[in-house]
Protein backbone atom coordinates (compact mmCIF):
# COMPACT_ATOMS: atom_id res chain seq x y z
CA UNK A 1 0.00 0.00 0.00
CA UNK A 2 1.24 3.46 -0.80
CA UNK A 3 0.56 6.60 1.17
CA UNK A 4 -2.72 8.36 0.47
CA UNK A 5 -0.92 11.50 -0.74
CA UNK A 6 2.56 11.94 -2.18
CA UNK A 7 5.34 13.33 0.02
CA UNK A 8 6.67 16.88 -0.32
CA UNK A 9 8.61 17.26 -3.54
CA UNK A 10 6.44 14.84 -5.50
CA UNK A 11 5.45 16.32 -8.90
CA UNK A 12 1.79 16.06 -7.88
CA UNK A 13 2.22 19.18 -5.80
CA UNK A 14 2.67 21.26 -8.95
CA UNK A 15 -0.26 23.50 -10.00
CA UNK A 16 -2.97 21.64 -11.91
CA UNK A 17 -3.47 22.31 -15.61
CA UNK A 18 -6.09 21.11 -18.07
CA UNK A 19 -5.30 17.52 -19.13
CA UNK A 20 -5.20 16.51 -22.75
CA UNK A 21 -5.38 13.11 -24.35
CA UNK A 22 -5.66 11.31 -27.68
CA UNK A 23 -8.82 11.84 -29.68
CA UNK A 24 -11.53 9.25 -29.22
CA UNK A 25 -10.49 8.48 -25.64
CA UNK A 26 -13.08 6.57 -23.59
CA UNK A 27 -13.91 7.51 -20.01
CA UNK A 28 -13.07 4.63 -17.67
CA UNK A 29 -15.06 5.95 -14.74
CA UNK A 30 -18.68 6.57 -13.88
CA UNK A 31 -21.77 4.39 -13.73
CA UNK A 32 -20.85 2.04 -16.55
CA UNK A 33 -18.31 0.00 -14.62
CA UNK A 34 -20.47 -1.87 -12.12
CA UNK A 35 -22.64 -3.89 -14.46
CA UNK A 36 -20.61 -5.96 -16.93
CA UNK A 37 -16.91 -5.08 -17.21
CA UNK A 38 -16.32 -7.98 -19.62
CA UNK A 39 -18.72 -6.33 -22.05
CA UNK A 40 -16.86 -3.02 -21.68
CA UNK A 41 -13.57 -4.75 -22.46
CA UNK A 42 -15.07 -6.43 -25.53
CA UNK A 43 -16.39 -3.11 -26.83
CA UNK A 44 -13.06 -1.37 -26.26
CA UNK A 45 -11.22 -4.18 -28.04
CA UNK A 46 -13.64 -4.09 -30.97
CA UNK A 47 -13.43 -0.30 -31.36
CA UNK A 48 -9.78 0.35 -30.52
CA UNK A 49 -7.86 -2.92 -30.74
CA UNK A 50 -5.46 -4.22 -28.07
CA UNK A 51 -4.44 -0.74 -26.79
CA UNK A 52 -7.16 1.86 -26.23
CA UNK A 53 -6.93 5.58 -25.41
CA UNK A 54 -8.83 6.22 -22.19
CA UNK A 55 -9.55 8.90 -19.62
CA UNK A 56 -9.26 8.13 -15.92
CA UNK A 57 -11.04 10.01 -13.10
CA UNK A 58 -11.01 13.72 -13.85
CA UNK A 59 -10.38 13.05 -17.55
CA UNK A 60 -6.71 12.20 -17.02
CA UNK A 61 -5.41 10.52 -20.22
CA UNK A 62 -3.83 7.07 -20.25
CA UNK A 63 -3.45 4.00 -22.44
CA UNK A 64 -5.51 0.93 -21.53
CA UNK A 65 -3.69 -2.27 -22.52
CA UNK A 66 -6.35 -4.88 -23.37
CA UNK A 67 -4.58 -7.55 -25.39
CA UNK A 68 -3.02 -10.58 -23.72
CA UNK A 69 0.03 -10.36 -25.96
CA UNK A 70 0.42 -6.63 -25.28
CA UNK A 71 0.06 -7.01 -21.49
CA UNK A 72 2.70 -9.74 -21.66
CA UNK A 73 4.94 -7.45 -23.71
CA UNK A 74 4.63 -4.53 -21.28
CA UNK A 75 5.14 -6.59 -18.14
CA UNK A 76 8.14 -8.36 -19.68
CA UNK A 77 10.02 -5.15 -20.53
CA UNK A 78 10.72 -3.26 -17.31
CA UNK A 79 13.18 -0.85 -18.91
CA UNK A 80 10.83 0.36 -21.63
CA UNK A 81 7.67 0.24 -19.48
CA UNK A 82 8.93 1.29 -16.06
CA UNK A 83 7.34 1.48 -12.62
CA UNK A 84 8.71 4.73 -11.20
CA UNK A 85 5.78 7.12 -11.44
CA UNK A 86 8.03 10.18 -11.42
CA UNK A 87 8.49 9.52 -15.15
CA UNK A 88 4.91 10.67 -15.81
CA UNK A 89 4.84 13.79 -18.00
CA UNK A 90 1.31 14.70 -16.82
CA UNK A 91 2.09 15.58 -13.20
CA UNK A 92 1.31 19.24 -13.77
CA UNK A 93 -2.25 18.17 -14.64
CA UNK A 94 -2.75 16.04 -11.52
CA UNK A 95 -4.37 17.60 -8.43
CA UNK A 96 -2.89 16.55 -5.10
CA UNK A 97 -6.26 15.12 -4.01
CA UNK A 98 -6.77 13.02 -7.16
CA UNK A 99 -8.74 9.89 -6.32
CA UNK A 100 -6.07 7.60 -7.81
CA UNK A 101 -3.15 9.26 -6.05
CA UNK A 102 -2.71 6.30 -3.66
CA UNK A 103 -1.79 4.21 -6.71
CA UNK A 104 0.53 6.64 -8.50
CA UNK A 105 2.02 8.96 -5.85
CA UNK A 106 5.64 7.87 -5.63
CA UNK A 107 6.80 6.23 -2.43
CA UNK A 108 10.13 4.49 -1.73
CA UNK A 109 8.50 1.05 -1.57
CA UNK A 110 9.08 -2.14 -3.52
CA UNK A 111 6.11 -1.14 -5.69
CA UNK A 112 7.95 1.74 -7.38
CA UNK A 113 11.51 0.40 -7.17
CA UNK A 114 13.28 -0.54 -10.39
CA UNK A 115 16.23 -2.64 -11.49
CA UNK A 116 18.64 -3.91 -8.86
CA UNK A 117 16.82 -2.06 -6.08
CA UNK A 118 13.54 -3.78 -6.94
CA UNK A 119 15.25 -7.17 -7.09
CA UNK A 120 16.80 -6.54 -3.66
CA UNK A 121 13.46 -5.63 -2.09
CA UNK A 122 11.26 -8.20 -3.83
CA UNK A 123 13.86 -10.93 -3.28
CA UNK A 124 13.76 -10.31 0.47
CA UNK A 125 9.95 -10.49 0.45
CA UNK A 126 10.02 -13.74 -1.54
CA UNK A 127 12.52 -15.32 0.84
CA UNK A 128 10.50 -14.24 3.88
CA UNK A 129 7.35 -15.77 2.41
CA UNK A 130 9.13 -18.93 1.24
CA UNK A 131 9.93 -19.71 4.86
CA UNK A 132 6.22 -20.15 5.60
CA UNK A 133 5.37 -23.84 5.86
CA UNK A 134 2.32 -24.32 3.66
CA UNK A 135 1.03 -27.28 5.69
CA UNK A 136 1.18 -25.13 8.81
CA UNK A 137 -0.40 -22.29 6.83
CA UNK A 138 -3.30 -24.55 5.86
CA UNK A 139 -3.83 -25.44 9.54
CA UNK A 140 -3.83 -21.75 10.49
CA UNK A 141 -6.38 -20.98 7.75
CA UNK A 142 -8.67 -23.83 8.81
CA UNK A 143 -8.52 -22.82 12.48
CA UNK A 144 -9.28 -19.17 11.74
CA UNK A 145 -12.01 -20.08 9.23
CA UNK A 146 -13.65 -22.33 11.80
CA UNK A 147 -13.56 -19.49 14.33
CA UNK A 148 -15.30 -17.11 11.94
CA UNK A 149 -17.94 -19.70 11.01
CA UNK A 150 -18.57 -20.47 14.69
CA UNK A 151 -19.70 -16.85 15.13
CA UNK A 152 -22.60 -17.17 12.65
CA UNK A 153 -23.21 -20.90 12.16
CA UNK A 154 -25.97 -21.02 14.75
CA UNK A 155 -27.99 -18.24 13.16
CA UNK A 156 -28.75 -19.98 9.88
CA UNK A 157 -27.80 -16.90 7.86
CA UNK A 158 -24.77 -14.77 7.10
CA UNK A 159 -23.23 -12.27 4.73
CA UNK A 160 -20.25 -14.26 3.50
CA UNK A 161 -18.43 -11.10 2.43
CA UNK A 162 -18.63 -9.05 5.64
CA UNK A 163 -18.69 -12.00 8.05
CA UNK A 164 -16.16 -14.24 6.36
CA UNK A 165 -14.31 -13.46 3.09
CA UNK A 166 -13.27 -9.92 4.02
CA UNK A 167 -12.03 -11.00 7.45
CA UNK A 168 -10.13 -14.24 6.93
CA UNK A 169 -7.13 -13.02 4.83
CA UNK A 170 -6.34 -10.26 7.33
CA UNK A 171 -6.54 -12.68 10.24
CA UNK A 172 -4.10 -15.02 8.50
CA UNK A 173 -1.67 -12.23 7.60
CA UNK A 174 -1.63 -10.75 11.09
CA UNK A 175 -0.76 -14.19 12.49
CA UNK A 176 2.04 -14.60 9.93
CA UNK A 177 3.30 -11.16 10.96
CA UNK A 178 3.33 -12.18 14.62
CA UNK A 179 0.90 -9.49 15.76
CA UNK A 180 -0.64 -9.86 19.22
CA UNK A 181 -4.11 -11.45 18.81
CA UNK A 182 -5.56 -8.82 21.17
CA UNK A 183 -4.62 -6.11 18.65
CA UNK A 184 -6.04 -7.89 15.63
CA UNK A 185 -9.70 -6.73 15.81
CA UNK A 186 -8.75 -3.03 15.77
CA UNK A 187 -6.08 -3.60 13.12
CA UNK A 188 -8.57 -5.45 10.93
CA UNK A 189 -11.00 -2.53 11.23
CA UNK A 190 -8.29 0.00 10.41
CA UNK A 191 -7.02 -1.94 7.38
CA UNK A 192 -10.54 -2.40 6.03
CA UNK A 193 -11.26 1.31 6.46
CA UNK A 194 -7.97 2.33 4.87
CA UNK A 195 -8.79 0.29 1.75
CA UNK A 196 -12.30 1.72 1.39
CA UNK A 197 -11.09 5.17 0.27
CA UNK A 198 -13.74 6.72 2.53
CA UNK A 199 -13.43 9.88 4.66
CA UNK A 200 -11.51 8.08 7.40
CA UNK A 201 -9.18 6.16 5.08
CA UNK A 202 -6.15 8.41 5.57
CA UNK A 203 -6.32 8.31 9.37
CA UNK A 204 -6.90 4.55 9.33
CA UNK A 205 -3.88 4.04 7.08
CA UNK A 206 -1.76 6.18 9.37
CA UNK A 207 -2.76 4.03 12.34
CA UNK A 208 -1.84 0.86 10.44
CA UNK A 209 1.50 2.35 9.39
CA UNK A 210 2.23 3.36 12.99
CA UNK A 211 1.46 -0.17 14.18
CA UNK A 212 3.75 -1.65 11.53
CA UNK A 213 6.52 0.72 12.61
CA UNK A 214 6.14 -0.41 16.22
CA UNK A 215 6.09 -4.05 15.15
CA UNK A 216 9.28 -3.68 13.13
CA UNK A 217 11.03 -1.89 16.00
CA UNK A 218 9.94 -4.66 18.39
CA UNK A 219 11.19 -7.37 16.04
CA UNK A 220 14.52 -5.64 15.61
CA UNK A 221 14.97 -5.84 19.36
CA UNK A 222 13.42 -9.31 19.76
CA UNK A 223 13.35 -11.37 16.53
CA UNK A 224 10.75 -14.14 16.20
CA UNK A 225 9.67 -16.75 13.65
CA UNK A 226 7.60 -14.37 11.56
CA UNK A 227 7.71 -12.38 8.32
CA UNK A 228 8.92 -9.03 9.79
CA UNK A 229 11.83 -10.73 11.57
CA UNK A 230 12.89 -12.54 8.40
CA UNK A 231 12.90 -9.27 6.46
CA UNK A 232 14.97 -7.55 9.14
CA UNK A 233 17.56 -10.33 9.24
CA UNK A 234 17.68 -10.88 5.47
CA UNK A 235 21.04 -10.52 3.71
CA UNK A 236 19.54 -7.67 1.64
CA UNK A 237 20.07 -5.54 4.78
CA UNK A 238 16.77 -3.69 4.57
CA UNK A 239 16.44 -0.58 6.70
CA UNK A 240 13.62 -0.45 9.23
CA UNK A 241 11.80 2.12 7.11
CA UNK A 242 12.01 -0.16 4.07
CA UNK A 243 10.61 -3.10 6.03
CA UNK A 244 7.72 -1.01 7.35
CA UNK A 245 6.57 0.24 3.97
CA UNK A 246 7.03 -3.14 2.28
CA UNK A 247 5.02 -4.87 5.02
CA UNK A 248 2.22 -2.41 4.29
CA UNK A 249 2.43 -3.34 0.60
CA UNK A 250 2.27 -7.07 1.42
CA UNK A 251 -0.65 -6.60 3.79
CA UNK A 252 -2.69 -4.54 1.32
CA UNK A 253 -1.93 -6.93 -1.54
CA UNK A 254 -2.96 -9.91 0.57
CA UNK A 255 -6.25 -8.47 1.80
CA UNK A 256 -8.67 -7.24 -0.86
CA UNK A 257 -7.63 -9.49 -3.78
CA UNK A 258 -7.72 -12.66 -1.65
CA UNK A 259 -11.00 -11.67 0.00
CA UNK A 260 -12.61 -11.09 -3.38
CA UNK A 261 -11.12 -14.32 -4.73
CA UNK A 262 -12.91 -16.15 -1.90
CA UNK A 263 -16.17 -14.25 -2.41
CA UNK A 264 -16.16 -14.59 -6.20
CA UNK A 265 -15.48 -18.32 -5.95
CA UNK A 266 -18.30 -18.85 -3.46
CA UNK A 267 -20.62 -16.89 -5.75
CA UNK A 268 -19.65 -19.09 -8.70
CA UNK A 269 -20.19 -22.31 -6.78
CA UNK A 270 -23.54 -21.14 -5.41
CA UNK A 271 -24.92 -19.90 -8.74
CA UNK A 272 -23.50 -22.18 -11.46
CA UNK A 273 -25.11 -25.59 -12.01
CA UNK A 274 -21.75 -27.06 -13.01
CA UNK A 275 -20.65 -26.66 -9.39
CA UNK A 276 -23.94 -27.37 -7.64
CA UNK A 277 -23.13 -30.99 -6.86
CA UNK A 278 -19.75 -29.89 -5.51
CA UNK A 279 -21.62 -28.77 -2.42
CA UNK A 280 -22.08 -32.46 -1.64
CA UNK A 281 -18.80 -33.71 -3.05
CA UNK A 282 -19.63 -33.69 -6.76
CA UNK A 283 -17.93 -33.40 -10.09
CA UNK A 284 -16.22 -29.98 -10.11
CA UNK A 285 -13.68 -29.12 -7.46
CA UNK A 286 -13.01 -26.01 -5.43
CA UNK A 287 -9.65 -25.76 -7.15
CA UNK A 288 -11.34 -25.65 -10.55
CA UNK A 289 -13.69 -22.91 -9.36
CA UNK A 290 -10.77 -20.87 -8.00
CA UNK A 291 -8.97 -21.11 -11.33
CA UNK A 292 -12.07 -20.24 -13.36
CA UNK A 293 -12.63 -17.13 -11.24
CA UNK A 294 -9.09 -15.94 -11.95
CA UNK A 295 -9.81 -16.18 -15.67
CA UNK A 296 -13.35 -14.79 -15.77
CA UNK A 297 -13.88 -12.67 -12.63
CA UNK A 298 -10.36 -11.97 -11.45
CA UNK A 299 -10.27 -9.87 -8.24
CA UNK A 300 -7.61 -7.49 -9.58
CA UNK A 301 -9.24 -6.29 -12.78
CA UNK A 302 -6.80 -3.58 -13.81
CA UNK A 303 -3.48 -2.29 -12.56
CA UNK A 304 -2.06 1.22 -12.68
CA UNK A 305 0.50 1.56 -13.97
CA UNK A 306 3.55 1.59 -16.13
CA UNK A 307 5.24 4.65 -17.63
CA UNK A 308 7.01 4.60 -20.98
CA UNK A 309 10.68 5.48 -20.62
CA UNK A 310 10.96 6.49 -24.30
CA UNK A 311 8.84 6.76 -27.43
CA UNK A 312 7.74 3.36 -28.71
CA UNK A 313 5.00 1.38 -30.45
CA UNK A 314 2.51 -0.93 -28.76
CA UNK A 315 -0.45 -2.67 -30.36
CA UNK A 316 -0.30 -0.32 -33.34
CA UNK A 317 -0.31 2.78 -31.10
CA UNK A 318 2.40 5.40 -30.79
CA UNK A 319 3.33 5.60 -27.12
CA UNK A 320 5.32 8.65 -26.06
CA UNK A 321 7.91 8.87 -23.30
CA UNK A 322 6.18 9.52 -19.98
CA UNK A 323 2.78 8.15 -21.07
CA UNK A 324 0.81 6.24 -18.44
CA UNK A 325 -0.32 2.69 -19.22
CA UNK A 326 -3.01 0.80 -17.32
CA UNK A 327 -2.67 -2.97 -17.39
CA UNK A 328 -6.03 -4.55 -18.29
CA UNK A 329 -5.48 -7.87 -16.52
CA UNK A 330 -9.12 -8.98 -16.75
CA UNK A 331 -9.36 -7.85 -20.37
CA UNK A 332 -6.19 -9.83 -21.22
CA UNK A 333 -7.64 -12.90 -19.52
CA UNK A 334 -10.75 -12.53 -21.67
CA UNK A 335 -8.83 -11.98 -24.89
CA UNK A 336 -10.55 -14.40 -27.29
CA UNK A 337 -7.15 -15.54 -28.58
CA UNK A 338 -6.23 -17.09 -25.22
CA UNK A 339 -9.28 -17.35 -22.94
CA UNK A 340 -10.23 -20.97 -22.14
CA UNK A 341 -13.75 -22.27 -22.72
CA UNK A 342 -14.67 -23.62 -19.30
CA UNK A 343 -17.65 -25.50 -20.68
CA UNK A 344 -15.16 -27.76 -22.48
CA UNK A 345 -13.44 -30.63 -20.72
CA UNK A 346 -9.72 -30.31 -20.15
CA UNK A 347 -9.53 -26.51 -19.76
CA UNK A 348 -9.73 -26.37 -15.96
CA UNK A 349 -5.97 -26.66 -15.43
CA UNK A 350 -4.97 -23.73 -17.67
CA UNK A 351 -3.24 -21.24 -15.37
CA UNK A 352 -1.69 -18.93 -17.96
CA UNK A 353 -3.89 -16.03 -16.80
CA UNK A 354 -2.56 -12.56 -15.98
CA UNK A 355 -4.38 -12.29 -12.65
CA UNK A 356 -1.14 -11.96 -10.69
CA UNK A 357 0.44 -9.91 -13.50
CA UNK A 358 3.65 -11.15 -15.10
CA UNK A 359 7.37 -10.57 -15.07
CA UNK A 360 9.65 -9.00 -12.50
CA UNK A 361 6.92 -6.78 -11.06
CA UNK A 362 4.32 -9.53 -10.77
CA UNK A 363 3.05 -10.65 -7.40
CA UNK A 364 6.28 -12.08 -5.92
CA UNK A 365 6.63 -15.83 -5.57
CA UNK A 366 5.29 -17.56 -3.49
CA UNK A 367 2.58 -14.98 -2.68
CA UNK A 368 0.11 -16.38 -5.27
CA UNK A 369 0.48 -19.86 -3.78
CA UNK A 370 -0.07 -18.50 -0.27
CA UNK A 371 -3.18 -16.65 -1.45
CA UNK A 372 -4.44 -19.88 -3.03
CA UNK A 373 -3.96 -21.81 0.22
CA UNK A 374 -5.97 -19.17 2.08
CA UNK A 375 -8.73 -19.03 -0.55
CA UNK A 376 -9.03 -22.79 -1.00
CA UNK A 377 -9.12 -23.42 2.74
CA UNK A 378 -11.76 -20.71 3.15
CA UNK A 379 -14.09 -22.23 0.56
CA UNK A 380 -13.56 -25.86 1.56
CA UNK A 381 -14.01 -25.27 5.29
CA UNK A 382 -17.21 -23.30 4.70
CA UNK A 383 -18.73 -25.95 2.42
CA UNK A 384 -17.74 -28.68 4.86
CA UNK A 385 -19.24 -26.87 7.85
CA UNK A 386 -22.39 -25.66 6.04
CA UNK A 387 -23.10 -28.28 3.34
CA UNK A 388 -26.59 -26.98 2.49
CA UNK A 389 -25.60 -23.31 2.19
CA UNK A 390 -27.50 -21.43 -0.51
CA UNK A 391 -28.04 -17.87 -1.66
CA UNK A 392 -30.62 -15.95 0.35
CA UNK A 393 -31.44 -13.70 -2.64
CA UNK A 394 -31.76 -14.28 -6.40
CA UNK A 395 -28.36 -14.41 -8.08
CA UNK A 396 -29.35 -11.44 -10.25
CA UNK A 397 -29.73 -9.31 -7.10
CA UNK A 398 -26.07 -9.65 -6.10
CA UNK A 399 -24.29 -6.30 -6.46
CA UNK A 400 -20.70 -5.77 -7.59
CA UNK A 401 -18.60 -2.91 -6.27
CA UNK A 402 -18.52 -0.18 -8.96
CA UNK A 403 -14.75 -0.27 -9.32
CA UNK A 404 -12.47 -0.29 -12.34
CA UNK A 405 -9.69 -1.82 -10.25
CA UNK A 406 -11.23 -4.60 -8.16
CA UNK A 407 -13.97 -7.16 -8.84
CA UNK A 408 -15.88 -8.09 -5.71
CA UNK A 409 -19.39 -8.26 -4.30
CA UNK A 410 -20.80 -5.71 -1.89
CA UNK A 411 -22.50 -8.59 -0.04
CA UNK A 412 -23.08 -12.33 -0.38
CA UNK A 413 -26.15 -13.17 1.74
CA UNK A 414 -26.74 -16.88 2.35
CA UNK A 415 -28.88 -19.15 4.45
CA UNK A 416 -28.34 -22.66 5.77
CA UNK A 417 -29.41 -25.07 8.45
CA UNK A 418 -28.13 -23.74 11.78
CA UNK A 419 -25.05 -25.67 12.84
CA UNK A 420 -23.76 -25.04 16.31
CA UNK A 421 -20.06 -25.17 17.00
CA UNK A 422 -18.81 -28.23 18.88
CA UNK A 423 -17.87 -27.56 22.49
Amino acid sequence: MTEQFPPPGCPAHAPAAAPSGPSGAVRLYGDGLSGDPARLYRELRREHGPVAPVLLDGDIPAWFVLGYREVHQVTSNNELFARDSRRWHAWESIPADWSLMPFVGYQPSVMFAEGAEHRRRSGAISDALLAIDQFELRQICERLADGLIDAFAGSGEADLMADYALRLPLLVVTELFGIDPLEVPQLVRDISESLDEGPGAIEAHQRVAARMARLVHERKERPAADVPSRLLTHHAKLAEEEVVIDLLVVMAAAQQPTANWIGNTLRLMLTDDRFAVSLSGGRRSVGQALNEVLWQDTPTQNYIGRWASRDTQLGGRRIRAGDLLVMGLAAANNDPQVSPDFTTAGTDSNQAHMSFSHGEHACPYPAPEIAEVIAQAAVEVLLDRLPDVMLAVPAADLVWHPSLWMRGLTALPVEFTPAYAPR
